[in-house]
């Protein structure tokens, strides 16, 4: 990978203030109301990050070429983060911090009833995540890459959606540097998938 999330995050923090990473620090704040959308889309997005940490989990340590093992340690420590911050935003609105069985009711899915976690955008299947786990060397990282981009595209729909419809300002700071960062990944994958892991 030719620029990390982080450098990508503070080369556009000198031109834009959108795109500071979020932090932990301070992050829950009890005088700012929740509506379904904000509570919604941390649910959701937590839930998603999750699977996106068991992908990283299933190559990193392997021989899947260095440029994956940099990419999935990026997912990792970034989208960890993340989930630590929604489900802290999440138990300071008194919301639950499990996994739905139902998702995407706040975009809208199903007028507004959600749909089952498997048809999540993005959400690798069972089998997916299996065959992940089965391939070696580069083919791994080929799947991984392929699966993650997929992955990262559902991410930017929901963080697209998320900063239309949220109310709070910091569901929406956040939604925002997710479209902004996940698409610039899939900008990266797609170069590593169309060079050495092509």
């Amino acid at each position: 990978m030719s620029l990390s999330r982080r450098k990508f995050l503070a080369a556009g923090a000198a031109g834009s203030t959108v795109l500071v990473a979020p932090s932990i620090a301070g992050a829950a704040s009890s005088d700012e109301a929740a509506t379904e959308v904000d509570i919604g889309f941390c649910t959701d997005m937590s839930t998603h990050h999750v699977q996106a940490l068991a992908m990283c989990q299933r190559v990193l340590g392997r021989d899947t070429g260095g440029s994956v093992q940099a990419a999935a340690a990026e997912v990792l420590q970034n989208q960890a983060i993340e989930i630590g911050q929604m489900r802290a935003w999440l138990t300071d609105w008194g919301a639950s911090t499990a996994n739905p069985t139902l998702v995407m009711g706040w975009m809208g899915a199903n007028d507004g009833a959600g749909m089952p976690l498997a048809g999540m955008p993005g959400y690798a299947t069972d089998e997916e995540l299996l065959e992940l786990a089965l391939l070696e060397g580069t083919e791994r990282g080929k799947r991984w890459l392929e699966l993650m981009r997929a992955h990262h595209v559902g991410g930017v729909a929901m963080a697209t959606k998320a900063q239309e419809l949220a109310t709070s300002a910091k569901v929406i700071r956040l939604a925002t540097t997710q479209a902004l960062v996940q698409t610039f990944e899939i900008a990266q994958y797609d170069q590593l998938l169309a060079g050495p892991y092509a």
